[in-house]
């Protein structure tokens, strides 16, 4: 109780009422439209969801203006803007809590607190005052049957007698004054000697009522009974005017459930909650419950199914339109469209498209959905920790709503749309439940026929649905989850690839989206090549669509103050609009230089070139590793080591000079993380530079992993670590022998211009590399070694 009560803040936004007493460890469902809670309310939700939870004095009293100094913390678990701009809420109380002063006022109260700590020794007078409260319950509950009875039985499990009297307290009529009483009283004996006078009270009264209440059954028959209710109810409902308005919605309901032709099950399940509506009061809290999951249920497009377009040219046609490249993903979905057509129905595939950003993976199923003739659906994964964004809310919550599978389907109007689940890779997971395990039966083609929402509780059949994700990253992705995709890797695209969709596609974008489309205003394909080398350094296109843009705005802010347009920009023009260059070709200004080796890398947004540096300087042997390395690469770095102090002799290396130096390696961009076992080539080569003395080639780019006895091992990225050099201009590469047959995959225009080098041992590299040493007269060691004894 203390460690709870310690997590309270020490000043809270105040929600106060004039209805409504909270107790600690009670749930209360409550409902807030004016604009001073609305305030309180997100204020909360901002900081931690606690609120202090006051009640109104007696308003009619001028003496009594304010609120009561002891009230209840209490945690907001749910809420929901509802349309007419009230807000639901479904509050938990943490512990009780006293105003010690008012700290502001406007727009809303805030006030210090002190948490009351309750105290939990109990003794035998207090253990019967317990069992008298549970036994007078009792007797309410067989009283009246708008009291759970296994509450009543629950209460002998719960061990807090104050709890007990708090659980009590909340579940029973009494009037405002008693209850805020109850939770004023602190100490137990009090409290449960005031709380079984306030049950005696009300035991007498629901006996009187129920004695009047059987006498007056006794003076008529049964049907007299019925007839005189069935008079009085229907009196009652044309002086409400609510008589016709029930009958008609009923018959509503009844006309939709015909009309939507559901199937079977669901069709069953509709009539058994049209006949509960039937027999409740519009008035009854229960009714809008039961209206509101008829209105989902009847809803849904159980049996919609938009008709698909199967003619393989013109979807061909649509796809090459909207995006250019990108050749797996449309012979896939080809693929899927001529076995359709040959088979007549299929299963919807379930495809994980992977690449860096701005590759075009969330627009082309938008263009899919296009050239199927289908909804498209997307659905940001990034950031989602709760299960039941995906699976929904049980109906027992306050305002449970199904997940948003369900919620987007209903919203779309059809059971087979295409269905993007973006940025899969960043799913989170707490305490609330893991949403990627909720995904295994959504992306699960033997499963998903049969996909139960916890709000529906009814079996919805997802397989005629196309479910498109995307990642940036497989390494986050469960691997359960990751079995049940077809992965489809989206490559970095080549310059001539950027300058082909800058022409078709952003261009024509960036005029329109300025209101320049009506002018003269054209781009250079010089000037598009100096946007891509020396303003972009990316592996899609958007951050090339912003320089465009940027440029586009410019213009346009000179054909708003009336200036005649005519620009056709070239490469010396660029500087004008977006300033100077903000990045080099890295290769150009360097030269061969002892220690420095540039290697591949491969990252989630593409690949990079890294250059390794390697110093050496006095000490005994050790190795320092900088660069914000990861654990991988730092084992490559101490292999490297190891295998030079292994074959000194071979590269004639002096073995005394690795223990009487210290070797220090640094990665340049210390701020960005590297790990991986390709950078193994990289640092042998720089190692070997600063021991043999033999300066590094600059010009070329090399990767690969090195074991302990000198064998290069293949490596993954191929294609985005030759697309990274060839954007920092380097045009001579070494690469495993074993990733020889993987060029295979990589386009000729990659290849083009590229000289690659093949090696399978460290020698093979380092004969490549390693420029012959300058002779120059080494200067003397200043090293003073200890004299042999």
């Amino acid at each position: 109780m203390e460690d709870q009560n310690s997590r309270i803040p020490r000043t809270l936004p105040v929600l106060h009422m004039g209805n409504v007493v909270m107790f600690p460890y009670l749930l209360m469902p409550l409902v807030v439209s004016d604009e001073e809670s609305k305030l309180v309310i997100d204020h909360a939700l901002s900081s931690d969801k606690t609120m202090a939870f006051f009640l109104d004095k007696d308003k009619n009293k001028p003496e009594d203006a304010g609120i009561h100094d002891l009230g209840t913390a209490v945690t907001i678990l749910r809420m929901l803007r509802n349309q007419d701009g009230s807000i639901s809420l479904l509050l938990q109380g943490s512990s009780r809590i006293r105003m010690q002063k008012i700290t502001q006022r406007e727009p809303f109260i805030m006030v210090d607190v002190e948490s009351i700590n309750e105290v939990n020794t109990e003794d035998t007078e207090i253990h019967a005052l317990r069992n008298i409260a549970v036994e007078l319950l009792d007797k309410i509950a067989n009283e009246s049957t708008l009291l759970n009875r296994e509450m009543v039985s629950g209460l002998t499990n719960i061990k807090q007698a104050g709890r007990v009297a708090d659980i009590i307290a909340g579940n029973i009529e009494l009037q405002l004054e008693d209850r805020q009483k109850l939770l004023e009283l602190i100490d137990l004996k009090k409290r449960y000697m005031y709380l079984n006078n306030c049950l005696a009270e009300l035991i007498k009264q629901m006996r009187v009522e129920n004695h009047i209440r059987n006498n007056i059954q006794l003076e008529m028959n049964e049907d007299q009974r019925r007839y005189y209710l069935r008079e009085q109810l229907d009196a009652i409902r044309r002086e409400l005017g609510e008589a016709d308005e029930v009958s008609k919605e009923i018959l509503k309901w009844r006309e939709l459930i015909q009309k939507n032709k559901l199937p079977d099950y669901v069709a069953e399940v509709a009539y058994e909650e049209l006949e509960r509506l039937a027999s409740m009061q519009p008035a009854a809290s229960e009714y809008a419950v039961v209206r509101n999951y008829l209105e989902w249920i009847v809803n849904i497009p159980w049996q919609i199914m938009s008709k698909d377009r199967l003619d393989l040219k013109k979807i061909e046609r649509i796809l090459a339109t909207d995006h250019f490249g990108l050749e797996k993903p449309k012979e896939r979905i080809l693929e899927y469209i001529a076995v359709k057509k040959l088979k007549g129905h299929l299963k919807g595939p379930i495809l994980c498209f992977v690449g860096p950003p701005g590759t075009g993976k969330t627009s082309i199923g938008k263009s899919v959905a296009r050239a199927l003739n289908r909804k498209f659906i997307r659905m940001s994964l990034g950031g989602i920790h709760d299960e039941a964004e995906i699976r929904g809310h049980r109906r027992t919550y306050i305002g449970a709503m199904p997940g948003k599978i369900i919620t987007e389907i209903k919203r779309q109007g059809t059971a087979n749309p295409v269905f993007m689940l973006d940025e899969i890779d960043k799913l989170g997971r707490d305490f609330r439940g893991d949403p990627s395990s909720a995904l295994l039966e959504v992306l699960d083609p033997e499963q998903n026929n049969s996909f139960v929402d916890n709000y529906l509780n009814l079996p919805f059949d997802l397989s005629e649905v196309m479910f498109i994700t995307t990642a940036n990253s497989l390494e986050t992705i469960p691997a359960p989850l990751r079995d049940r995709m077809e992965i489809i890797e989206f490559s970095s695209y080549l310059e001539i690839d950027k300058i082909e969709i800058a022409r078709h596609y952003l261009i024509p974008k960036e005029l329109e989206n300025n209101g320049l489309k009506d002018y003269k205003v054209s781009l250079h394909k010089s000037a598009l090549q100096e946007l891509i080398r020396y303003y972009v350094r990316e592996a899609g296109v958007r951050t090339l669509q912003r320089r465009i843009g940027s440029i586009f705005r410019k213009i346009a802010k000179e054909a708003a103050s009336g200036k005649e347009i005519n620009y056709q920009i070239k490469a010396d023009q660029i500087k004008t609009f977006l300033g100077t260059r903000k990045y080099s070709l890295e290769n150009a200004s360097r030269k061969p230089e002892i220690g420095v080796a540039t290697g591949l890398a491969w990252t989630a947004y593409g690949g990079e070139i890294l250059f390794c540096e390697a110093i050496r300087m006095p000490g005994k042997g050790g190795i320092v590793l900088t660069g914000l390395l990861g654990e991988v690469m730092k084992e490559s770095a101490r292999i490297a080591l190891s295998y030079l102090k292994a074959n000194h002799a071979r590269y004639h290396i002096n073995p005394k000079d690795f223990g009487i130096y210290d070797v220090h390696i640094h990665f340049p961009s210390g701020a960005v993380p590297k790990d991986g076992p390709s950078a193994g080539v990289t640092l042998t080569t720089a190692l070997a530079s600063l021991f043999t003395g033999r300066a590094v080639r600059h010009d070329i780019a090399m990767t690969g992993e090195v074991t302990l006895l000198g064998k290069v091992l293949p490596i993954g990225g191929l294609k985005e670590k030759i697309l990274a050099a060839k954007r920092a201009g380097i045009r001579h590469l070494v690469l495993p022998e074993e990733n020889r047959e993987s060029l295979e995959d990589v386009s000729p225009a990659t290849l083009e211009n590229m000289q690659i080098e093949f090696v399978g041992e460290v020698p093979e590299v380092l004969a490549k590399l390693l420029l012959p040493a300058v002779r120059t007269k080494a200067p003397k060691s200043t090293i003073k070694r200890p004299k042999s004894e």
